[in-house]
């Protein structure tokens, strides 16, 4: 807005004139002053949400490292103080050294033949000692055909054929056994290799290379396998006194859908669905039937489900305290920050001798949380917007990060500090996290998945194999028992 400022000589003019006439000089001013004073404020609001959109990053808020780009951001400064422990492995360390073996699958004998001293013979001389070094390798790989051959007998009594039965896995003329189907699906759902390059691995290591529909439907086959085995694990996740959920949006035919997962720490399901609240949600078929404590990133839909008891996760808290601490400089937010990961040292310190806090401790810590919110809360005031009143818009006004995190505090203060009450709920979801993680790292190998079957595929397998792992087994061994009709099914822990 521009505004046409009196000239010098109209100033002296007006003060000649009198007083009267110099105060209409600033009267014709203030309306379009306060104008601009006030666009000047609103710029300052929309440049300060740049600024905290622009300086957010996976280490102080929600956004996933992906996000940052290739200037990574600035790992925060630890808070907590340096041990004594030595770098290394500790004593009681589990070490992973190769050992040998009592009983090698080969032996290779390398007899002297004539003395390195005097080159007398030596071959009718007895052994006097042995020494002995073992080799760890892997045999020349190649592929093994077998031919069924079901051979047709006549009976001598009533002279007619009678042929020999086929195993119920041979069906075609010609076809790929389950070993093969096993690793097939082992590259593509374990490990994430393309269809294309699975293919490639078969050639260059077997000389034999099994085509992108055989691998495709080897992915379909286990799907149906496991069925079993996934519909146990919902049962036993819906049943648990402990889960942990998370959420992410995963690109599917070039839209976003949503990912769900629910984990323990030796079970995994995955939902993948075009929408990604409550409807995916029901879709996963387990929190509708959750009695237990459900450990979550404070996500709105999850509070739908009144039945569990609902546990905050402190990690999202303390990069939302980071990001508040440097970008609005408000020391509540780093002793808040402080407060929290002193909680969980006292915690770690107690155990295993204790099962919980001193009320003691509890209480000092619950004063020092109190204090701590309200000076927050004093600092961050609620402020009407303007704006929402004019537009008539639904639900309370817009406010600051600050004030909105300080409400949580107070709102939610015993799913905050869950952890400090009982030792057996977790500092944070960072075991959902993980398990989220995982297939995020498929999507940034593939880019997205053409089809929502496949995705819906990919998370059904990869659910199965997680499980597998958080319980000790084999991987290849349980996508070949699934082949074989025995999915690996976890037994259900009391």
């Amino acid at each position: 807005m521009n505004i046409c400022l009196p000239s010098p000589e109209e100033i002296r003019e007006a003060f000649k004139q009198g007083e009267d006439e110099v105060m209409a000089l600033f009267d014709a001013l203030r309306d379009p002053l306060l104008e601009i004073a006030e666009q000047l404020k609103k710029q300052a609001e929309v440049i300060r949400e740049f600024e905290a959109k622009a300086s957010k990053n996976s280490r102080n808020s929600s956004k996933p490292p992906s996000s940052d780009g290739y200037g990574k951001a600035k790992r925060t400064e630890s808070r907590r103080s340096k041990g004594n422990k030595p770098n290394g492995g500790q004593p009681g360390h589990k070490g992973s050294t190769l050992e040998a073996v009592d009983e090698p699958d080969e032996v290779v004998v390398h007899d002297p033949a004539y003395c390195e001293h005097c080159e007398a013979p030596l071959e009718a001389v007895d052994v006097s000692a042995v020494e002995s070094r073992q080799v760890f390798d892997i045999p020349a790989m190649k592929i093994i055909v077998t031919a069924h051959e079901a051979r047709v007998k006549i009976c001598p009594v009533c002279t007619r054929q009678t042929s020999g039965d086929f195993p119920e896995s041979v069906t075609q003329p010609v076809q790929y056994g389950n070993g093969i189907k096993s690793l097939a699906a082992y590259f593509n759902h374990e490990h994430f290799v393309p269809v294309k390059r699975t293919a490639q691995i078969f050639k260059d290591v077997f000389d034999q290379a099994p085509s992108e529909g055989f691998i495709l439907k080897a992915g379909e086959q286990l799907e149906r396998s496991i069925e079993p085995a996934r519909q146990a694990v919902k049962q036993q996740l819906r049943d648990t006194q402990l889960l942990h959920v998370d959420e992410t949006g995963l690109r599917v035919k070039g839209k976003l859908h949503g990912l769900h997962s629910a984990s323990t720490d030796t079970l995994t399901d995955y939902t993948v669905h075009p929408k990604r609240g409550q409807e995916a949600i029901e879709a996963g078929d387990i929190l509708k039937y959750f009695r237990g404590r459900l450990v979550h990133d404070h996500w709105k839909p999850y509070f739908s489900y009144e039945a569990c008891e609902h546990i905050a996760c402190n990690a999202h808290h303390i990069r939302e305290l980071v990001y508040i601490e440097k970008q609005y400089r408000q020391s509540w937010a780093g002793e808040m920050l402080d407060l929290l990961l002193e909680i969980k040292q006292a915690i770690e310190d107690a155990q295993p001798e204790q099962t919980q806090l001193s009320i003691q401790q509890q209480s000092l810590f619950e004063r020092r949380y109190d204090a701590l919110v309200k000076t927050g809360l004093i600092q961050n005031p609620f402020t009407p917007a303007e704006d929402h009143k004019r537009i008539k818009k639904r639900g309370r006004p817009k406010q600051t990060p600050a004030h909105n995190l300080l409400l949580r505090f107070r709102d939610f203060k015993a799913s905050t500090l869950a952890f400090m009450y009982d030792f057996s709920i977790p500092f944070d979801n960072n075991l959902a996290e993980r398990d989220i993680r995982m297939v995020k790292v498929k999507q940034k190998v593939s880019g997205g998945f053409r089809t929502l079957e496949g995705a819906q595929r990919f998370a059904s397998i990869r659910g199965y194999v997680s499980t597998a792992r958080k319980n000790s087994v084999s991987i290849l061994g349980v996508i070949k028992a699934a082949f074989a009709g025995q999915p690996f099914i976890p037994v259900p822990q009391t």
